[in-house]
């Protein structure tokens, strides 16, 4: 089957207790473990392109690496999502070049302006028979072009706003800040997410699907490795599972994860190069990065309770 969109994957996600997947793409070893992954298990996906991944790899190449694999998995529902759009252009080029869902996040702005920009992306995406995502309130952390804020707490979405903003701007999912953030280092203390923030919007918002950005867990086992293996990730601290979990039978329809993956492909690649000090085939150490990535997926997926739910979505 062709590309889809969001619309009946968060349908289902918000009736059934579950969140799909958004996995950030960069390279085909990559996309290439998560859609092993995602085949087993037979889950819905959401591909998340970056602009940082654009200009790494290109769209061209990105896109031919999508299209085969939903070529070769058609019973696979697949979105090709834009990851942090930050400008009207931005998002307006990645509907004409076929995404099926951008981000538009002018969450850096004010209120006004965000809710400016955004019902703007939101026409032109609308008029293209393409769904948009929208953030309200900001996380911190940084992660690629993305710079957040060190105090998180004061930061979080307010669930007042909320109506306002879905009705103003019309977007069809809605990041919040509920105390994640980007990058390794989402902590310096106990992790904690702000539930309250989650159910107040969900109690406004009936029926719409949340999004929760920055929600990698920082698996030890990679971090343990990347140390042990010459690195230096002292204090790298992640988003507990069970958290995302329990995000994940309330209103949250996606959940994004990108760390974990560049964690698991680097933790793998510095294993190899410490214990076979002379290999040079990229392919003896690239394959056991694409095979943590994709054992990594298939465990995120259960704890997002989406393994099984592809035909559902389809």
């Amino acid at each position: 089957m062709a590309l889809v969109d969001t619309k009946k994957m968060f349908r289902m996600a918000y009736k059934n207790g579950y969140a799909i997947g958004a996995f950030n793409v960069n390279n085909m070893e990559i996309t290439q473990g998560i859609i092993s992954a995602i085949a087993e298990a037979k889950a819905p996906l959401i591909l998340q392109i970056s602009r940082g991944a654009r200009q790494y790899a290109s769209m061209s190449y990105l896109r031919a690496i999508i299209d085969v694999a939903v070529a070769e998995n058609p019973d696979i529902p697949i979105v090709m999502h834009l990851d942090h759009g930050d400008t009207f252009e931005t998002c307006k080029q990645c509907v004409d070049d076929g995404f099926t869902s951008v981000m538009i996040d002018a969450s850096h702005h004010p209120y006004e302006e965000n809710v400016r920009i955004t019902k703007q992306v939101v026409e032109y995406a609308h008029d293209h028979g393409v769904v948009v995502e929208a953030e309200l309130g900001q996380l911190g952390g940084i992660e690629e072009d993305i710079v957040g804020v060190d105090d998180i707490s004061s930061h979080l979405t307010d669930p007042n706003q909320v109506v306002d903003f879905v009705g103003k701007t019309g977007v069809d999912s809605l990041a919040i800040a509920c105390g994640t953030s980007h990058g390794a280092y989402k902590f310096k203390s106990e992790p904690k997410l702000a539930f309250n923030v989650i159910q107040e919007c969900a109690d406004k918002l009936p029926g719409f699907p949340l999004v929760m950005h920055g929600s990698s867990s920082v698996l030890r086992e990679f971090v343990d490795l990347i140390n042990k293996y010459g690195g230096n990730m002292p204090n790298a601290m992640g988003v507990p599972e069970d958290a995302i979990s329990k995000a994940a039978k309330m209103a949250v329809c996606k959940v994004n994860i990108d760390t974990d993956l560049r964690l698991a492909l680097t933790a793998k690649i510095r294993q190899v190069f410490a214990e076979k000090p002379a290999e040079f085939d990229p392919r003896k150490y690239l394959g056991p990065g694409r095979d943590a990535i994709k054992d990594m997926v298939k465990h995120k997926l259960d704890v997002l309770g989406c393994t099984g739910k592809a035909a559902e979505c389809l």
